[in-house]
């Protein structure tokens, strides 16, 4: 089971340029401390799938905005009459937003199936900050 996850914080809802990125996950000698990474420290590669995160996220339209986000891993089988037990790799989000009139809720991709994002950059994002590809 994958415990990591990346928890992405906008402290000016619907401002998707100024973030804080906190991967959280376990290193191979036990608990790594949260590394902390601003929109500026994202490495020009992975931008895209961060990119993709943030489009994901303007489908809340302008009621809800997002304050915070958990990316988590996940897996699921991939329809595949060859090998019908081949298993996808996605990136599912789980998002609290906060409205105008200060209300706060959290979507997920029951909400908007777009949270689950299957590309293999987004899933190749996940495992660079969670270290899952170098260990």
């Amino acid at each position: 089971m994958n415990n990591a996850e990346i928890q992405i914080q906008f402290p000016r809802p619907g401002e998707w340029g100024e973030f804080t990125l906190t991967p959280i996950y376990h290193a191979a000698g036990g608990y790594r401390p949260p590394a902390r990474y601003t929109a500026d420290e994202i490495p020009a590669d992975q931008a895209p799938a961060m990119a993709a995160v943030v489009s994901a996220l303007v489908g809340l339209g302008e009621d809800w905005q997002a304050v915070q986000v958990w990316a988590r891993l996940t897996k699921f089988y991939v329809a595949d009459m060859e090998n019908p037990m081949r298993e996808g790799e996605a990136v599912d989000l789980t998002v609290e937003a906060v409205n105008s009139q200060g209300g706060r809720r959290i979507f997920t991709a029951r909400d908007y199936p777009e949270f689950t994002v299957a590309s293999p950059a987004a899933v190749d994002f996940f495992k660079y900050f969670t270290k899952q590809n170098h260990e």
